[in-house]
């Protein structure tokens, strides 16, 4: 394939080189004249593993050529990539400055193009940006996109040091495409690339890097503030990290990492307060160990937020455990918000099977009496009952039984605090607590009447 590259510095120098040991022709494009100089020498831009015996190879081979001239670049090429940088300014904000301008370049170069074209966004740039640079490329073109040219977002994630080695081996290839021909000509570019090649949503891969990389801070300083404290006590931080990573079903897995409700139960609550006083006993300052507890209270907020937007009176709430599966009630985060929502005069019904079970065996009766005066006479093991008589129907359990709410209870407002549903075409409002709308049938768009307002003390 022929490939055009808009930027040669870090990410443009490593890609055009690994494009073309992949058996593509790669032309390179910059407005710095001692960039383009260098890669038409069969030099690199940047220092890095791998990359001179690369960039010479493909040199060598006349599969790596470099231009200041950026119509050549789009008239000689099939896909062109977007590699330019975008820095922040001092308030967080990035500077897009230099994707807008290749995108309007690269507009002006497809006025005279009759073929179809593909445009790659390689850039760290925030949601919403691509849907910017196919809007300028129209305007600039003259032409129509998902006709004449299509827009993906193809985000890179590289270690400065591996570099050539990450872009060769990546855990998976992402695209976000809402194009069928761009997707299909990605993976003919990437079937090489060993790892797995995703097509997504356009917006869900613009945001992924920021995700991936300040996970990879959260983690650092994670370690750091248990290092922290070990050394304090010591301990030998590397060893308990070194074991923790070897949970690779709990710790180091997908287990978890699922937006939703706040967590609760017995141990998380209680151990994560632990570790926080032992931290502060011993004067150590963990600012993100500190940060878990409050995080989680606004999830519980937000929840209630949520059921109050909806304007009824009548609340189900459908779980009342921590999860599914268990009576325990302990540390409960549903728990809180039924209280709160009783205290601000709402009308609750409860649905939990095994917790009302406990209750009729006595297993869990003494807690429950003590630790919900206000709720135990709510809680009912009859389903429907509870959804007849509920206007909003909150699921705070994932549960099988709960599959068929929509058909067999229509109309009703459903917030999900667990993602019981992956797609919904129901004729009811629905809305998940951390996720966008997932309900495609139309009567999603009508707003409730709402017959009480938000109570504010």
């Amino acid at each position: 394939m022929n490939i055009s590259f808009f930027g040669l510095g870090y990410v443009g120098c490593v890609g055009a080189a690994c494009c073309a040991r992949l058996g593509h022709h790669v032309i390179g494009t910059d407005v710095s004249k001692n960039k383009v100089s260098l890669i038409n020498q069969g030099r690199p831009t940047i220092i890095e593993a791998e990359i001179e015996e690369l960039i010479k190879e493909a040199h060598d081979n006349g599969r790596l050529e470099a231009t200041m001239d950026f119509r050549y670049a789009v008239m000689h090429s099939e896909i062109s990539f977007i590699v330019v940088g975008t820095p922040s300014s001092k308030e967080g904000h990035l500077n897009l400055d230099y994707v807008y301008a290749v995108a309007r370049q690269i507009g002006e170069a497809l006025r005279e193009k009759k073929e179809f074209h593909i445009i790659a966004i390689r850039s760290t740039v925030l949601p919403g940006t691509n849907q910017t640079v196919g809007k300028m490329i129209e305007e600039a073109s003259g032409k129509k996109r998902n006709q004449d040219f299509t827009v993906v977002s193809n985000p890179e994630f590289l270690r400065e040091g591996t570099a050539v080695h990450d872009y060769m081996n990546p855990p998976f290839t992402l695209i976000g495409t809402d194009s069928e021909l761009a997707e299909s000509s990605f993976r003919e570019l990437y079937k090489d690339i060993p790892g797995e090649f995703i097509s997504t949503d356009i917006e869900v891969a613009e945001i992924m890097k920021y995700v991936n990389n300040t996970y990879h801070g959260l983690k650092i300083v994670f370690a750091n503030e248990v290092g922290n404290i070990c050394k304090a006590l010591n301990i030998d931080s590397h060893k308990v990290m070194e074991i923790f990573c070897k949970d690779r079903q709990l710790n180091i897995s997908p287990y978890y990492f699922k937006p939703g409700f706040a967590y609760g139960g017995s141990c998380l609550p209680k151990d994560s307060r632990a570790l926080r006083t032992l931290a502060h006993d011993l004067y150590i300052d963990v600012p993100v160990i500190d940060a878990i507890h409050p995080s989680n209270e606004i999830q519980k907020k937000n929840a209630v937020e949520i059921i109050e937007s909806k304007g009824k009176r009548k609340i189900g709430i459908l779980g009342l455990s921590f999860k599914a599966g268990t009576d325990d009630l302990r540390c409960s985060p549903i728990v809180d918000v039924a209280e709160v929502l009783l205290g601000k005069g709402y009308e609750i019904s409860i649905y939990d099977r095994n917790v009302k079970v406990s209750q009729l065996t006595g297993t869990n009766a003494d807690f429950i009496a003590a630790k919900l005066p206000h709720l135990h006479e709510m809680i009912s093991d009859d389903l429907d009952a509870v959804c007849r008589e509920s206007d909003v129907l909150v699921i705070a359990n994932k549960e099988r039984e709960f599959d068929e709410l929509p058909q067999r209870h229509p109309h009703k407002i459903i917030v999900d605090l667990v993602r019981q549903f992956t797609e919904l075409d129901y004729d009811g409002n629905y809305e998940g607590i951390s996720w966008a709308n997932i309900n495609i049938n139309s009567a999603q768009n009508d707003l409730p009447v709402k017959d009480m307002e938000k109570i504010e003390f």
